[in-house]
């Protein structure tokens, strides 16, 4: 019986240590406990990144959509290197002929929170990006008619944002037997 802590001669092959998963068009990947894989790409190989899946059958987007992480203390899953950042820019792809799904995670820094435009690549993301735009303030260069789509274009500030002063409108509902 060999000793398990010797170390291997000529004839013996060493263990490798598990890697991670493998790059997808140089973004590093995770694999979230569901079993979906997650690719982190950089907001300069975002376009390149979308632009190559589209090109091996991921035709359709089917979300572009962010997150707001202030004050989160929860642990995020991201590849190691990777900092944090305050918005995290989600875009979800499928391929309809297995069916695949890929999720791209794109960190977004608070001082300048800006990604380059998928509409270029995916046309169907114009309103998705203007969303994104409208109730979080993440800007898309490239972007042909980035305005606002669900809030009034004189208003202040972005929604979903979670440093946005809430309550500072009072709306009166249906039934409610008097304004607030």
């Amino acid at each position: 019986m060999a000793d398990a802590d010797a170390a291997p001669t000529d004839g013996d092959e060493a263990e490798e240590a598990p890697s991670g998963p493998e790059p997808i068009h140089g973004a590093p990947v995770t694999v979230d406990p569901r079993g979906q894989v997650v690719a982190h790409p950089t907001p300069d190989q975002l376009v390149d990144v979308v632009r190559a899946l589209r090109d091996e059958g991921f035709l359709m987007c089917l979300d572009v959509t962010a997150v707001d992480h202030l004050a989160n203390a929860a642990p995020r899953t991201l590849p190691e290197g990777m900092a944090p950042e305050r918005f995290e820019l989600v875009v979800v792809l499928i391929a309809h002929d297995e069916p695949r799904r890929i999720l791209l995670k794109v960190q977004v820094p608070e001082a300048d929170p800006v990604v380059p435009s998928l509409f270029e690549v995916h046309p169907g993301t114009e309103a998705l990006e203007r969303e994104v735009f409208d109730m979080f303030g993440i800007r898309f260069d490239g972007h042909p008619d980035l305005t606002r789509i669900l809030m009034p274009e004189d208003w202040e500030g972005h929604p979903l944002r979670k440093d946005y002063a809430v309550g500072r409108i009072p709306v009166q509902f249906k039934g409610d037997p008097a304004p607030r």
